[in-house]
């Protein structure tokens, strides 16, 4: 198990208690990353029903993270046949967005330094930026699923955000 900010073996990462949860299994389509973009389609839908501001920095971040490990999911993780599964979990006394991608191919995701003109490479750097922790666990049945957790805090009844979640100067 590895990730930024994970816990050393033995040590368990689900210490939040989510409120809610979205689930979909999404089927590859041979050579495309036609997945990946459904999948941050759907997150970013189920983000927006959470009451988690389209814009916001949370919202992005959550958006870009699914995207990131879906793609991965499709051009590195999956069995010929096989779906891969998009869970999100939202804990609303955090804020936190759970993202757990799983597919069945045993090969651990890795970090690598791309060339500067590499098209590919770069998917774990993004998630590593923009997600408070993420790593790798192995899942019931064959392979494994990659989770990011996201802080991504609702909209709330501010007179300081005008619908974006963006923090805007007050004159006066």
């Amino acid at each position: 198990m590895y990730g930024s900010g994970c816990n050393s073996p033995g040590t368990t990462l689900d210490s939040y208690a989510y409120s809610d949860t979205a689930s979909s299994s999404i089927p590859p389509t041979a050579g495309t990353t036609t997945p990946a973009r459904l999948a941050r389609l759907l997150a970013a839908h189920q983000l927006v029903a959470w009451g988690i501001p389209r814009g916001s920095i949370g919202f992005e971040a959550a958006a870009l993270v699914v995207a990131e490990l879906a793609a991965n999911a499709v051009l590195h993780g999956l069995v010929p046949g096989r779906d891969f599964a998009l869970l999100l979990k939202y804990d609303d006394e955090t804020g936190v967005v759970r993202i757990e991608v799983s597919d069945t191919h045993d090969r651990q995701p890795a970090r690598v330094v791309p060339e500067r003109d590499d098209e590919h490479g770069r998917g774990l750097l993004l998630v590593d930026a923009f997600a408070d922790r993420w790593g790798v666990r192995e899942r019931q049945g064959p392979g494994k699923t990659v989770w990011a957790q996201v802080t991504a805090p609702r909209q709330r009844d501010d007179p300081t955000t005008h619908g974006t979640g963006a923090l805007v100067e007050r004159s006066g």
